[in-house]
């Protein structure tokens, strides 16, 4: 994969994130006012998450989705929900964030964790075509320096 696709996939992921933020911030704001607030936020990001799913499968990475991806796809929030989930904690009780904020806030410091490990998932041998890109572009360099 060239540079050039590779920030393409960074854009398009960043495109993605800020849809699926705003997904998400939407129905924690409609759900906020009926149920408990880590509820709402519970149920808001396991919604958006499923979209985040077809949105960065056909359009992010443009691969096929698969019951495989389906259902490994979730490991990737797992990393991402427990960040959120830590940052909100912290950002209300401690810094006393106001609810309706604090969860945008947490979103965006797990955006880089969330698309490394999506990446790995639904790319098949992502992580194998990286460290081998890696490896020849070094090999480029000491040759040169020779």
């Amino acid at each position: 994969m060239t540079r050039k696709e590779q920030l393409g996939q960074v854009f398009r992921f960043a495109l993605v994130g800020g849809v699926n933020t705003g997904t998400f911030f939407g129905i924690y704001l409609l759900l906020h006012p009926w149920m408990p607030y880590f509820a709402a936020y519970s149920l808001a990001f396991v919604l958006a998450m499923v979209g985040s799913f077809f949105m960065n499968t056909y359009f992010t990475y443009r691969t096929r989705p698969t019951w495989k991806k389906f259902l490994l796809f979730p490991l990737t929030n797992v990393t991402n929900y427990v960040i959120q989930s830590a940052g909100l904690y912290a950002l209300v009780t401690w810094a006393g964030m106001d609810t309706r904020i604090a969860p945008l806030v947490a979103a965006i410091v797990a955006i880089p964790f969330t698309f490394l490990l999506s990446r790995k998932i639904l790319v098949p041998g992502a992580a194998r075509v990286a460290a081998e890109q890696e490896e020849s572009q070094g090999q480029a360099r000491t040759s040169s320096a020779v």
